[in-house]
């Protein structure tokens, strides 16, 4: 199924949002605030990130994308870095069998060529092993950056047509790392900062945007609820006026009046 841009066409509006994605912050933070080594909070995320997974499955969400290691997190000490790309080995290694047996299909995305042979292959396995569920898609973003992912979306263009050829909206979409996902409903960031930092820079054109204090070490089913909350009470126009949403509304629900036997 394709999707088309929220700029480009107005999209159906759930309850339930039908894509969130979260920048999954405050990890080191939650671990000093217990005097513990900052290892110990991207481990404690781990678990929250399991508990997200299950309560969208529970909720309905088709799609969710989660912001792992952005290509401005190398700039960290060398010892932190070793040691998330070992965390993601062994997740990888831990829970692709458990995503697989609850129907989540899954997708790394992001320039992955700086990880090791061991971690590529791992994601190779894992995204062929999970390829062809549809219960939940989750995305991970690694070594990713929404500047990145436009400029390869370009040079992929560039490529295949050279220079000087018209480019549309829908080429430059269909060549980003989500093509053929619906763009984000919701966009959650932890932590407590208020910044994108970089993460799905397209996609968010229209997204509701959500920032809470919560560590995501901390993040729960009721912090999840309380941001889906929010987004319930949202008006999406997409450029449109309230009186334009509120006839909208009111035209879909007489045309399904219409349709019931």
């Amino acid at each position: 199924m394709t999707f088309k841009s929220t700029t480009a066409a107005i999209p159906e509006v759930r309850a339930m949002p039908r894509h969130i994605a979260i920048i999954m912050d405050g990890n080191g933070r939650w671990a000093r605030k217990r005097m513990l080594p900052r290892v110990a909070g991207h481990k404690r995320g781990v678990e929250s990130v399991r508990g997200a997974v299950r309560a969208c499955i529970e909720r309905g969400v088709e799609h969710l994308t989660l912001f792992a290691f952005s290509s401005e997190n190398w700039r960290r000490p060398m010892a932190e870095v070793d040691t998330l790309m070992e965390l993601f080995v062994i997740a990888l290694e831990r829970e692709v069998g458990k995503l697989h047996q609850n129907g989540v299909r899954l997708r790394i995305v992001g320039d992955l060529e700086r990880f090791g042979p061991r971690l590529n292959q791992l994601i190779a396995d894992g995204e062929a092993l999970t390829r062809g569920n549809s219960r939940l898609t989750l995305n991970i973003a690694a070594n990713y950056g929404g500047r990145w992912d436009i400029l390869q979306a370009v040079n992929r263009l560039l490529a295949e047509r050279g220079a000087g050829a018209p480019v549309t909206e829908a080429d430059l979409a269909d060549r980003l790392c989500l093509a053929g996902t619906p763009e984000p409903d919701l966009f959650i960031r932890t932590g407590g900062e208020q910044r994108i930092s970089n993460f799905l820079l397209w996609q968010l054109a229209y997204t509701e945007l959500y920032f809470t204090d919560t560590l995501w070490p901390d993040f729960d089913t009721a912090a999840l609820d309380a941001a889906i909350d929010s987004y319930r009470r949202r008006e999406r126009r997409f450029g449109r006026t309230s009186e334009q949403v509120t006839e909208a509304m009111q035209a879909a629900v007489a045309a399904a009046k219409r349709v019931q036997p």
